[in-house]
């Protein structure tokens, strides 16, 4: 009997490294590994590169196949800043993406610009999670680090470096630093945020490899390795995504986001305008509150997460971590419309709610990338067959996808049937599925497609809570200028 080709693909998140061991005729995964990683909390959200090397040692390791995988991909947490001195050595702790100090560099880069300008030069609209953000914050803040820095990564790029000794990087990542367009850095933003190009790895060309592995690491020396991408992308490779298909992942944050073949520019700046890892682009709205926020409320209630009751009048906005989607970094929660009658149950499901709102009410804009010009919404006029289709299923995905609270309340807000992967780990996936389009030839999506990835049950729509939608956005404008404010 033949043995597998198999291939490992790498989750490399805010809390841990997952690892999965894949055979790339099957998709069938032969072997996991975990390992966690430390977040430091005390001045803002950080964490020490070092250990995601670590842990991915660890993970790589625990799969069983790091002596005989022909093929490795990373996909990492997006946005993170990476410093690292002459020697390649960390300058100081990696500021991670939901660290929302830099916000006033953002906006400060938006009011030079303009939010015109961003949308239509780079695509988004930088907030405090971009990259270019956190690199004018270092300057401001501690130029000497600054000073020191020798190269700057972002959280793949350093773990693929650390593999092969290449700096090398994707356009799905680089898309979300703020300063990457597809003919280069752009040379106004790194004048603007001090930033000189050379310390940047090298984008390489879709499909291509970054390099081969290195003695010293998890795997044979020579297997080789894929560029790897951001998470949101490898989770859109894992899925196999086709363009117009909606999707809501529930993690710690949550994201909404489809694949589309037009170049977004919102200059809203709800819909961030990423680049897939492909040849494509990925549409994306993200709230940094969702299912640890909501996990939070259930606690304070004492309440289990699952224990929700319908009814009542409150809105509650669980803006724990300031907020990404509406922009309001240094928002808390808050809770309005609290009445005698009003049970715990009511509560936590408000929270619920809350969390869902925002992703939902982006969905549109995320999907009206596509849309041809003249028609007004996914439930309005089909102008093509680019048109999102508001019957079609909403692929549901993340650590609370398997949460029936959050399935009937999705179900509930969005008025669309939702479908549930059955296939977990899609970052790990989505990151197999490019390294064994390194040894097939083939995109990586249709690795994926052909793995059946999204292949799972589809839960039928429900009559969209339009009450509760309406009573949502009103408290949501309403309270406005007071969530805007400093902490």
């Amino acid at each position: 009997m033949a043995h597998p080709q198999v291939v490992i693909g790498v989750d490399s998140s805010t809390q841990s490294t997952k690892a999965l061991a894949v055979d790339t005729g099957t998709g069938r995964v032969l072997g996991e590994g975990r390992a966690a990683h430390r977040v430091d909390s005390r001045h803002g959200q950080e964490s020490d590169p070092e250990q995601w090397w670590d842990a991915l040692n660890t993970a790589v390791a625990a799969t069983g196949w790091a002596d005989r995988a022909q093929a490795l991909a990373i996909g990492g947490q997006q946005h993170g800043l990476v410093t690292l001195d002459a020697a390649g050595r960390p300058v100081r702790p990696a500021l991670l993406w939901n660290d929302v100090r830099s916000a006033p560099q953002a906006a400060e880069l938006v009011q030079e610009f303009g939010a015109q300008w961003w949308a239509a030069e780079l695509g988004s609209v930088p907030g405090a999670s971009f990259t270019a953000a956190k690199w004018a914050w270092l300057r401001a803040r501690e130029p000497a680090n600054a000073d020191r820095t020798a190269a700057v990564r972002l959280p793949h790029d350093y773990l693929t470096e650390r593999l092969t000794g290449h700096a090398v990087t994707d356009r799905g990542d680089a898309s979300g630093t703020g300063w990457w367009t597809p003919d280069g850095p752009h040379p106004a933003v790194l004048a603007r945020i001090g930033l000189d190009p050379a310390l940047l790895p090298a984008v390489a060309p879709t499909g291509t490899p970054a390099g081969r592995a290195r003695a010293g690491g998890p795997l044979r020396p020579g297997t080789p390795i894929a560029t790897g991408t951001g998470d949101n992308m490898a989770a859109a490779l894992g899925l196999g995504l086709t363009a117009g298909a909606p999707v809501l992942s529930l993690g710690t944050s949550g994201t909404v986001y489809t694949v589309a073949r037009t170049r977004p520019a919102d200059p809203t700046g709800t819909v961030a305008g990423f680049a897939d890892a492909l040849d494509n682009w990925l549409p994306l709205a993200c709230t940094l509150n969702c299912t640890l926020a909501v996990d939070r409320i259930a606690t304070l209630l004492g309440r289990d997460r699952e224990a929700v009751e319908p009814g009542g009048t409150a809105v509650l906005l669980p803006y724990l971590d300031g907020e990404r989607t509406p922009a309001l970094p240094h928002a808390s929660g808050l809770l309005h419309g609290l009445r005698h009658d009003t049970t715990a149950g009511q509560l936590l499901q408000a929270a619920y709610d809350g969390a869902a709102y925002s992703l939902l009410a982006a969905l549109d804009d995320v999907l009206a990338v596509d849309r041809p010009a003249g028609t007004t919404s996914a439930a309005g006029t089909a102008g093509s067959a680019d048109t999102p289709d508001p019957a079609q299923p909403l692929l549901l995905i993340g650590g609370g996808a398997q949460g029936p609270a959050w399935q009937h309340t999705v179900r509930r807000l969005s008025g669309r049937p939702v479908q549930l992967p059955a296939a977990r780990e899609l970052v790990a996936l989505g990151a197999a599925a490019q390294a064994a389009a390194l040894l097939t030839g083939e995109p990586a999506d249709a690795v994926a497609r052909r793995w059946g990835t999204a292949d799972g049950p589809v839960l039928p729509a429900l009559e969209r809570d339009d009450a509760v939608l309406e009573r949502i956005a009103t408290t949501i404008s309403q309270t406005a200028a007071l969530q805007s404010g400093g902490r």
